[in-house]
């Protein structure tokens, strides 16, 4: 098993400028908000692999990856759905370089590697987390699930209140 991380001190890789090295951690990412909705990661201690790399100036490239699945409603039935994300993010922190250069999640030396993880995430979530792609959602007029009514469900259209007179005329 991989040691668990949530803050990893760069300074202690002690690495010289052009150098790097390839870590293997574990990582938990807590839940998830996604549309509104709550999702779990699973497995909650994700295994990540981390590649630091020293700049030859004063800063870091970093690369992570890593493949976990997210557990949460499904946006068209709220059944369980359970889609696995392979995951890659890149970082670049350069000290007292300009905003484009500076990763929100390097402070320092720390960098805060739960965070980075729970956002590359959800940023690689798909637009609409679903069971299965071909799920057909809910009954618009009963709540029905569709994946289980079958294709026979239907409902007769209410009668256009506009018309009523008319229908009282062939009573």
């Amino acid at each position: 098993m991989h040691p668990e991380v949530a803050l990893l001190d760069l300074s202690s890789l002690h690495l010289g400028s052009g150098e790097g090295r390839r870590l293997e951690l574990a990582v938990r990412a807590g839940e998830l908000s996604f549309g509104g909705e709550a999702y779990l990661p699973d497995p909650e201690v994700i295994p990540v692999a981390l590649e630091v790399s020293r700049l030859s100036g004063p800063g870091y490239a970093l690369r992570l990856t890593f493949e976990a699945s997210v557990v949460g409603p499904c946006m068209r039935c709220l059944k369980d759905a359970r889609p696995t994300l392979a995951v890659e993010a890149r970082e670049v922190d350069v000290a007292d370089g300009d905003e484009e250069l500076s990763s929100p999640y390097v402070e320092g030396e720390a960098l805060d590697l739960s965070a980075w993880v729970r956002d590359a995430l959800v940023l690689a979530m798909p637009a609409k987390v679903l069971c299965r792609e071909d799920c057909l959602g809910l009954c618009p007029v009963c709540a029905a699930d569709l994946n289980e009514a079958g294709a026979d469900h239907h409902h007769e259209p209410d009668p256009d209140p506009r018309l009523e007179k008319l229908r009282e005329l062939l009573r």
